[in-house]
């Protein structure tokens, strides 16, 4: 039976863990390969997306917040480089000026532009990344989410180019000596390769949802089917004026900021 390129890149997950704490025989148990690629519980959608609820991130003393980010950073071993040029980043924090740059000028209250906005991947609809990339490293899955594939990436690095939002770290050194603890469940990276948030795919997978979303103690990232009319994600967006970013670039971002 011909796999879909996801299971390409489960199993090739499975079996970088070899790269870490677990070796490549166990990793190929067959209990462990089927639980991965035919849970029963698996997430599905027409189109995943998320909506970031700024007011919860701000308010109760939540401004400052990290725990998405951690979450982030153990699930994906997402190495710890000191020096800044060089680190990687799948989920962090940007001043409004910068992730909605041109935009000083909005009818955004004061009190919004002087707070820190959670930026990530934006899994756009029509992403730059994928067209540029020659190896198809980067493509689009039928759910929505733009996926990386570790193995195919040469590093090139066309697709930090083209992406509009930052959102691509480039491993300049070996990441895996700056990990702080191996997570087993997630292959770690080489030197040479271009990494990002990928939605937690391997986590919706077996039927969870992506660590950030668990992580958060105030609930304030909303994570969802996007053609769902009846979803938890389109409810909030049908309720809530909520902004994107860059939207006039035409990518239709797949993250949403409620405000």
């Amino acid at each position: 039976m011909e796999k879909s390129r996801r299971d390409f890149l489960k199993i090739g997950g499975i079996c970088a863990l070899g790269l870490s704490s677990l070796d490549v025989a166990d990793a190929f148990a067959k209990k462990r390969v089927t639980e991965f690629l035919t849970n029963p519980k698996a997430g599905t959608a027409k189109r995943w997306a998320m909506a970031i609820d700024v007011k919860k991130c701000w308010n109760e003393g939540n401004e400052g917040c990290t725990e998405c980010i951690l979450a982030c950073d153990l699930a994906h071993n997402i190495p710890d480089i000191p020096v800044k040029r060089q680190e990687v980043k799948w989920i962090w924090n940007e001043k409004y000026e910068n992730a909605f740059p041109g935009q000083e000028e909005s009818m955004e209250p004061k009190e919004v532009k002087d707070k820190p906005f959670m930026v990530l991947c934006n899994h756009c609809l029509h992403a730059p990344c994928v067209r540029v990339c020659p190896t198809q490293a980067t493509f689009k899955d039928p759910d929505g989410i733009t996926m990386m594939d570790f193995h195919r990436c040469i590093g090139c690095r066309y697709c930090m180019a083209a992406c509009p939002y930052g959102a691509r770290s480039f491993n300049w050194r070996d990441p895996r000596p700056y990990v702080k603890k191996i997570n087993p469940d997630f292959p770690t990276r080489d030197r040479g390769v271009v990494e990002k948030c990928d939605f937690c795919v391997e986590r919706l997978a077996i039927g969870k949802i992506p660590a950030c979303v668990e992580a958060c103690k105030s609930k304030a990232l909303i994570f969802g089917d996007l053609d769902d009319p009846e979803s938890e994600l389109r409810k909030a967006l049908a309720s809530r004026f909520s902004i994107q970013r860059k939207p006039e670039l035409g990518t239709m971002p797949g993250v949403y900021y409620l405000i």
